[in-house]
């Protein structure tokens, strides 16, 4: 409930803009706008024009824009996957979460900035900076609240838990048997809670109520003996 950047770690499918979304809806920051942006899909070269917005002449065809800084006034600014950021506009990135300021490309002005910024990596922060992918002082500049979603295969009976909840988004009626349930509780689950979604939907399109070891996809890693092929590593 407070302004202090936050800085979100999780394996793709974990769930991390969920959480970021939660982080604004409880915030003084509610009302406002909720920007999400991935930096992984963006090129490089529009991620600063896009950030910071520009001034008419500053560039060949360049208009006055507004960058997502200042969309994001009384709001909530949600970075996912910065480590797929170019190192160079890290550091302005940096500077700009420092001084609270935010310049458009061409300009002289100074503006000042409003809003919460959230960060999320899909990496293991350290390895990033090792791997040259993060900046050392960018990262302690946002790991003031770090916030570290586990995998789904480290969250035991979670899984049970959002089977039934995605049951009931998609109008499902079904139930799992014993016998999928040992193999779920085994399963390394590679894509999270975006794979059991999936999965769920699947089993809709079935028919079935109850769901056995037939009703499984065929690209269902599944080695007939009660288990996933790979074990998650808590284990």
């Amino acid at each position: 409930r407070n302004q202090t950047t936050v800085l979100i770690y999780g394996e793709t499918g974990t769930g991390k803009e969920l959480f970021a979304q939660s982080i604004h809806n409880a915030s003084p920051y509610q009302n406002g706008p909720f920007i999400s942006v991935n930096c992984a899909a963006i090129p490089s070269t529009l991620l600063e024009s896009m950030f910071f917005g520009t001034v008419k002449g500053s560039y060949t065809g360049a208009a006055n824009t507004t960058g997502l800084f200042e969309q994001a006034r009384n709001g909530t600014l949600f970075l996912d996957e910065i480590n797929s950021m170019d190192i160079s506009l890290q550091a302005k990135l940096l500077k700009v979460i420092e001084n609270k300021t935010v310049r458009r490309i061409g300009d002289m002005k100074e503006r000042e900035i409003r809003c919460r910024i959230l960060c999320a990596l899909n990496e293991a922060p350290l390895a990033c900076i090792e791997n040259g992918k993060l900046r050392r002082d960018l990262y302690y500049r946002l790991n003031t609240l770090p916030v570290l979603i586990p995998p789904l295969c480290r969250r035991g009976e979670d899984v049970f838990l959002l089977m039934e909840r995605f049951c009931r988004e998609l109008k499902g009626e079904f139930v799992l048997s014993e016998e999928v349930k040992k193999i779920f509780r085994t399963y390394s689950w590679p894509g999270n809670i975006r794979e059991l979604r999936n999965l769920a939907e699947y089993f809709c399109f079935t028919g079935s109520q109850v769901i056995t070891v037939k009703d499984l996809p065929p690209t269902f890693q599944y080695d007939g003996i009660g288990t996933g092929l790979s074990y998650c590593a808590s284990k």
